[in-house]
């Protein structure tokens, strides 16, 4: 909590001072985490960034720019002189410096390969191959492997040796002469163990992995479903040649969770490091104009239902002012089903082959919700209508229980809308979040008016 309150001082320190006020704290700054760091430059231009960054060590030069989101680290590519670049690159994880490497220009990756030592660049274009979506996409190569035979104090004398970064002893990875994984070592087992004790002793063979091309959403459902820190990626012999990080599957799920989110709502994609507030209005436009217009002429389907029973209208006006509440309500319920079972699919908490299952629960749960809003539609009809002119041959409490039924039946069709669409979208191998809120609506709109003017026409 004091940390947090020193940093926030700092932060309004500098907000107001700017950032030539940063070099009076230059010693502060080195001690800080390299998040905060990234975090109080955030709000600078890319060129007070770099002239700060040039005042701190090269590891941490490399860490802070790390933090930064795509967007931020492209500015830095932009203006910083290519070989201080492939030197801040070069002390970034590799899962973050393959990423933004594949968010580069061809012609600025050409620019910055021959500024970087062979190993890096060897190791930048092994993994660029990788989709982006995949495990080989999100995976890093910063792990340490022994081989199998040797002792546990040998395998101390390695890491002495070799000096691995942090992450990268959170578990060693015991290989053969082919590189197959045999087996992981946690390493409190390993200082634990005997000096003279096999590693073939006290690693574990029964352990997770994924395979290189495995999709990075079930690689990050596995290091959450598991409590993994750290998850080995294989190719189809075996063969160690990576690792996801639990920080990386995090990030993997706040994005899919923001894509999902996108989908939902009807905004077109864009990639992981688009900006809000770097982004013009105009680009903001193009990115939910078009579902708007696609849904826009779907409803003239609901004008040509209304056009289609103006006559009933005319003989009942009364049957308008339900019209809002009514496809509001549905369009309410569709919605809330709809989310229901796509998160459900999301955490794997249901599949498709229950979809009857699925759909007969969110009948039943419908019928209650129906008796409920259809008694309060009801009583909202009688005290409406109980000032207002009733065709002859109509009395206020029948109007208002067909208004009241046409409600329930709405509410029932609308969830039943809302849990099968994803369901089916989800059947034909699409995305479920596709068929979510802005779709449901359009189609729960048009429905509803279908199922109200029909019951008001064969009852009325």
């Amino acid at each position: 909590m004091e940390m947090d309150k020193e940093f926030l001082d700092i932060k309004e320190e500098i907000e107001e001072l700017g950032v030539e006020h940063l070099l009076d704290i230059l010693p502060i700054i080195r001690n800080m985490p390299p998040v905060e760091v990234a975090e109080l430059l955030d709000d600078f231009d890319a060129e007070a960034i770099a002239f700060i960054l040039k005042n701190l060590d090269i590891e941490q030069q490399g860490l802070v720019v790390s933090e930064f989101n795509i967007s931020k680290q492209l500015e830095l590519f932009k203006i910083l002189n290519k070989r201080e670049f492939a030197i801040i690159f070069e002390h970034m994880p590799p899962d973050v410096y393959v990423d933004l490497y594949q968010h580069l220009e061809p012609e600025e990756q050409a620019e910055l390969l021959p500024y970087l030592s062979l190993h890096i660049r060897e190791n930048v274009i092994k993994l660029s191959k990788y989709p982006e979506e995949t495990a080989g996409g999100i995976m890093t190569t910063d792990f340490f492997t022994v081989n199998a035979g040797i002792t546990c104090q040998e395998v101390i004398n390695l890491i002495r040796l070799r000096a691995p970064s942090n992450k990268a002893l959170y578990h060693i990875y015991v290989i053969d002469e082919n590189n197959v994984l045999r087996g992981i070592i946690n390493i409190e087992d390993l200082i634990k163990a005997q000096g003279d004790t096999l590693v073939d002793e006290i690693m574990t063979t029964d352990y997770e992995f994924a395979y290189v091309d495995e999709d990075r959403e079930k690689v990050a459902d596995i290091i959450a479903k598991y409590d993994l820190i750290t998850l080995p990626v294989l190719n189809y012999d075996y063969q160690l040649i990576g690792v996801v990080t639990s920080d990386d599957a995090i990030e993997v799920i706040h994005t899919e969770q923001t894509e999902d989110l996108e989908k939902f709502m009807g905004i077109v994609q864009e990639p992981e490091y688009f900006d809000y507030m770097g982004t013009s209005t105009v680009i903001h436009f193009k990115k939910r104009i078009v579902w708007l217009i696609i849904l826009a002429i779907i409803e003239l389907f609901s004008g040509m239902v209304i056009n289609h029973f103006q006559p009933l209208l005319q003989q009942i006006y009364v049957l308008a002012l339900f019209m809002p509440m009514l496809t509001a309500m549905g369009g309410n319920a569709g919605s809330q089903s709809a989310t229901v079972i796509v998160r459900a699919l999301a955490l794997g908490q249901v599949n498709i082959k229950e979809w009857f299952r699925i759909i007969w629960k969110e009948i039943r749960i419908a019928v209650l919700l129906a008796i409920i809003l259809g008694l309060l539609t009801f009583v909202n009809a009688m005290i409406l209508n109980s000032t207002r002119a009733i065709p002859e041959g109509l009395s206020i409490s029948y109007i208002s229980f067909v208004i009241a039924l046409a409600m329930a039946l709405q509410v029932i069709s609308s969830t039943f809308i809302g849990a099968f669409f994803p369901l089916l979208v989800k059947a034909f191998k699409g995305d479920p979040a596709l068929a979510a809120s802005p779709a449901i609506a359009t189609l729960v709109d048009i429905t509803g008016l279908l199922v109200y003017f029909s019951i008001a026409s064969l009852l009325l």
